[in-house]
């Protein structure tokens, strides 16, 4: 079964499982991202991203932001801003991979290590994508499948992947797409990120 992010990214095994609604909640998050992340949205998507309530808490808050800011762009300026960020003209303002954030460099150690883990888990990419697995978009749609039970593993594995190949650097950018100078719409989905992967990372950390 592919996974959510777009166009069969990667492919993996899934089975049924009954998962409680704060999982669901979790995965959608991740799913949510990852689709943002992973490709400009289009008119669909914001128009479903106008009709977002915030909410009380801090998370709340930000998916409010976002529901704003997506009432606030178009399809043609999401898709400007989107290349300015992640495509550009020899490269983007951001640069999304664990090994450009953990080492400078593109196709590193962080990149193997993320396939490894990947191939132990069952998870193999399609070889028609030209993103390596450890942009951001693909490692939060496998832990968009791992939450929600989509992919077949043991009851540690999205803690492991997230402390493993997302702690280490992804408030990191979050941040920096919050700051970047081309950044309008996803100056939010940038807080928005940042927000949940600090709840992630509490979460985590009492499980330890």
């Amino acid at each position: 079964m592919g996974v959510g992010i777009a166009d069969s990214i990667i492919t993996a095994d899934a089975r049924e499982l009954v998962i409680d609604e704060v999982d669901q909640l979790r995965a959608q998050q991740y799913d949510l991202l990852a689709v943002l992340l992973g490709r400009p949205p289009n008119g669909a998507l914001l128009d479903a991203l106008k009709g977002l309530k915030g909410g009380d808490s801090v998370l709340g808050r930000e998916v409010g932001i976002l529901g704003e800011a997506a009432a606030a762009t178009s399809e043609a300026a999401a898709e400007r801003e989107y290349f300015a960020l992640f495509v550009g003209v020899g490269r983007g303002e951001l640069l999304p991979y664990a090994s450009y954030y953990l080492t400078g460099f593109l196709n590193e150690r962080p990149l193997a290590r993320v396939r490894e883990d990947l191939t132990a888990l069952g998870i193999e990419r399609d070889p028609s994508m030209t993103e390596p697995e450890d942009h951001i978009a693909i490692l939060f749609d496998v832990m968009g499948g791992l939450t929600s039970g989509r992919f077949t593993a043991g009851p540690d594995a999205a803690r492991d992947l997230f402390l493993r190949h997302i702690a280490p650097w992804g408030m990191r950018f979050f941040t920096d797409l919050e700051r970047a100078r081309a950044a309008r719409f996803y100056r939010s989905v940038g807080a928005l990120g940042r927000a949940f992967l600090e709840i992630e990372a509490a979460a985590f950390a009492m499980d330890a």
